[in-house]
């Protein structure tokens, strides 16, 4: 699997409040993309916003999870991840994997994309990406 199976998806930002996060967004001219979802698997609630630049996905922790934790207060960045579409996931999970990435989170179904399996992996580089099943919408 190349890199060129591979399409750009979004960066993911983590907050504390989504609509905080999005005002200040909306000074760039961005505007939600779709309705703000709840993924108990993941243990965040989200939102998308969208301008014509990057997607940008917005994340917060559903009570009790500490997910995002690291990213909030660390004071490193809070855009966490960048995302890709891939028509094979399993496949291009498996190149990962094999040119020394390591899963972080496996292949499971995700409500932000209406049941399509995401993964997460951490590069060699330490950079987050997440793998998104393309498809269906």
């Amino acid at each position: 699997m190349t890199a060129s199976a591979l399409s750009f998806h979004h960066f993911g930002i983590a907050c504390r409040d989504l609509d905080r996060e999005a005002a200040a967004y909306a000074e760039l001219g961005y505007k939600v993309e779709a309705p703000d979802f709840i993924d108990p698997v993941q243990g965040v609630c989200g939102r998308f916003l969208a301008q014509g630049g990057p997607r940008l996905e917005l994340l917060v922790a559903l009570e009790g999870s500490q997910v995002l934790e690291p990213w909030l207060t660390t004071g490193t960045s809070r855009v966490y991840h960048e995302a890709f579409e891939t028509p094979h996931l399993r496949r291009a999970l498996d190149s990962m994997v094999s040119s020394g990435a390591r899963v972080v989170v496996g292949p499971a179904p995700a409500v932000a994309f209406n049941g399509r399996e995401i993964c997460f992996l951490m590069l060699r580089n330490m950079a987050l990406v997440e793998l998104i099943e393309a498809g269906r919408l």
